[in-house]
C-alpha cells in the first residue's frame, strides 16, 4: 500500500512536533518528487517516501545509531503494520548508513542524495537575506568549503551519495535548490517573511 500524501502528512503530524523537522521532510519530499519526474518514476510514491523518511526521528532519534532499534527501524515497523509498500520501507531503511541496508533502488539512492543536502541548503538559506530566492550552487559550494558552517553535515557523505545517484554535484545542488524554491513559502524560506 502506498499512503496518500494526506495519510503521510497525518503520520508526520502525529509523530513530529518540531516545525523544523516537519519542514525538512517537506523539503525532502519536494526534491524526491522532482527527481521522480526527471527519471520518469512515480512522483507520488517518491514524494511520500521523502515525506515519511524521518517521521519517527523526533520520538526515537537513535543517537547510538543502532542498526535495529529506534530511527528509522521503529518508523519502518509502524509503517509495515500499516502494510506500506516494501519499496518505501527499503528506501527509508537505506537512508541511514548505520542500518546496513544497501540503497539498491534508484528511489533509495535519490533519498540518500537529497536528505543531507536539503538540510545543508536550509542552513545556507537561513543566513541569506533572500533565503532560497536567488540561491545558486556556487554560493552553496563556498559554504561547503567552510568546515565550521553546518559542521555536523558530512560533505564527503553528500558527495558520495550524489555520486551513487549518478549526478554531478553542482547540477544536483541546482536541481534540489529549484525543487525547494517551489515550496519556499511552506519552508519559511521565501525571503519575504517578516522576522
Amino acid at each position: 500500500m502506498v499512503p496518500s500524501r494526506d495519510e503521510a502528512l497525518a503520520l508526520v503530524d502525529e509523530y513530529t512536533e518540531s516545525p523544523s523537522l516537519r519542514r525538512h521532510m517537506l523539503a525532502v519530499e519536494a526534491a524526491m518528487r522532482a527527481y521522480a519526474q526527471k527519471y520518469g518514476e512515480d512522483a507520488d510514491l517518491w514524494g511520500v517516501t521523502g515525506l515519511l523518511h524521518d517521521f519517527d526521528y523526533e520520538r526515537w532519534p537513535n543517537d547510538a545509531q543502532t542498526p535495529d532499534q529506534e530511527h528509522p527501524t521503529t518508523g519502518v515497523t509502524i509503517l509495515r503494520k500499516k502494510n506500506v509498500d516494501e519499496d518505501i520501507l527499503h528506501a527509508i531503511m537505506a537512508h541511514a548508513d548505520y542500518t546496513g541496508v544497501k540503497a539498491s533502488s534508484l528511489m533509495a539512492r535519490a533519498l540518500r542524495a537529497v536528505d543531507d543536502l536539503t538540510g545543508f541548503l536550509v542552513a545556507c538559506a537561513l543566513v541569506r537575506p533572500t533565503k532560497l530566492q536567488g540561491m545558486k550552487a556556487k554560493s552553496v559550494r563556498k559554504k561547503m568549503k567552510d568546515k565550521a558552517f553546518a559542521a555536523a553535515v558530512s560533505r564527503e557523505e553528500m558527495r558520495q551519495n550524489c555520486e551513487e545517484l549518478g549526478e554531478d554535484m553542482s547540477e544536483h545542488t541546482t536541481f534540489v535548490i529549484a525543487a525547494m524554491q517551489g515550496i519556499a513559502g511552506e519552508l519559511g524560506l521565501s525571503g519575504d517573511e517578516t522576522t
